[in-house]
């Protein structure tokens, strides 16, 4: 008796192709700048090119904001209306102490470690405390007290007030008008960098950990783990990256404003998860750049109006893909697969029998 290795085959292939898959991306975004450099006929640092290199480096610093979002909502099962509270508290850090104190870049980029640790820690001991839609206000709730702050007249001198900080200074190497292809590399490093921090940590056991929790707490808590620390833990990490995106976005904007520590800053990242697919790390990565790139082509297209059309957007895609793009396709492969194989099974079946020589099995 012999067993067929074709679905072992199959399998193994496919496994193959998704651990080329991310390798090949990254390659093509390297070599994206060049490529649209040729077919414009447009040098590498002016026109069109250089454009759509802005237009991707805001792509890439949003989707580790989202991944720093889904590693909370999509992992661990922890909703936050706060979010933003990181991602602006990593910009005006990076703003305060480039324009204020005269740091270095890899100083600040140390203090704003440090900073979202602190940050993150200090509020997640208080916010985890409750649960469910207690612990989403309570996140809400320090994400204004940041942004108030923000705004506050006492503190023009430092923050800037509703003005917020602008005239960030940066290296010339980096500078992102001038240099905008280094800043680009730069970018998709940074990005690059944080998906393989992500997925090593929920590959690992207290990434199966934040995933039981999420899935049944209760559970977790009676086999043992302390649910708690491993909260904490999702949070700090999520707080950090997303702190380190707020470090990019002031350097690519070279100004920190309120707007970064708004509520809406926190809704844009709950939907570049929910486009992308919940509890994935690459949805919320074409998330960002479905959010980014759409966006932009409805306001140049429909003006004032694309916010109403861009909702409809959002509700079409709510309602025929539940999970995400990432999430519905993970779930439903096998049904495509197996009605394209049985699509495709009489014309294989006619080919196999007008070859000559076939012989019936």
């Amino acid at each position: 008796m012999t067993t067929s290795t074709k679905p072992i085959h199959g399998a193994q292939t496919r496994r193959t192709a998704r651990n080329w898959l991310g390798p090949i991306v990254v390659l093509l975004l390297l070599a994206f700048p060049f490529i649209l450099s040729l077919l414009s006929g447009q040098p590498v640092d002016t026109g069109t090119p250089k454009f759509w290199q802005g237009m991707l480096i805001q792509v890439f610093i949003l989707a580790v904001f989202a991944m720093s979002y889904d590693l909370l909502m999509g992992y661990t099962g922890i909703l936050s209306f706060g979010h933003a509270m990181f991602f602006g508290a990593g910009a005006y850090a990076t703003g305060i102490l480039l324009k204020h104190s005269g740091w270095g870049l890899a100083a600040v980029l140390l203090a704003v470690v440090g900073v979202a640790i602190v940050q993150s820690v200090l509020i997640g001991v208080v916010s985890l405390r409750v649960r469910g839609v207690y612990l989403a206000m309570a996140t809400l709730a320090f994400a204004q007290m940041f942004f108030i702050l923000a705004q506050a007249t006492d503190l023009r001198a430092i923050t800037g007030a509703e003005d917020g900080l602008h005239g960030i200074p940066v290296p010339d190497w980096l500078n992102p008008t001038d240099q905008r292809l280094t800043f680009y590399f730069v970018a998709l490093l940074f990005m690059v960098i944080m998906y393989l921090i992500a997925r090593r940590v929920v590959d690992s056991p207290p990434g199966r950990v934040m995933v039981a929790i999420r899935e049944n707490e209760a559970r977790a808590q009676m086999i043992g783990y302390n649910t708690f620390g491993y909260k904490l833990m999702a949070v700090t990490l999520s707080g950090v990256m997303a702190a380190l995106a707020g470090f990019m976005n002031a350097l690519w904007n070279l100004n920190a404003t309120p707007d970064v520590l708004s509520v809406e800053t926190t809704i844009n990242a709950l939907l570049m998860t929910i486009i992308g697919g919940v509890g994935t790390l690459i949805g919320p990565m074409l998330g960002a750049g479905v959010y980014q790139l759409l966006g932009y082509w409805l306001n140049a297209t429909f003006g004032p109006r694309w916010p109403l059309i861009i909702g409809v957007i959002y509700i079409l895609l709510v309602l025929f893909v539940p999970y995400g793009i990432v999430g519905t396709w993970q779930l439903r492969r096998n049904d495509m697969r197996a009605g394209w194989a049985r699509l495709i099974r009489p014309l294989r079946t006619g080919l196999e029998a007008d070859t000559p020589g076939a012989t019936k099995k």
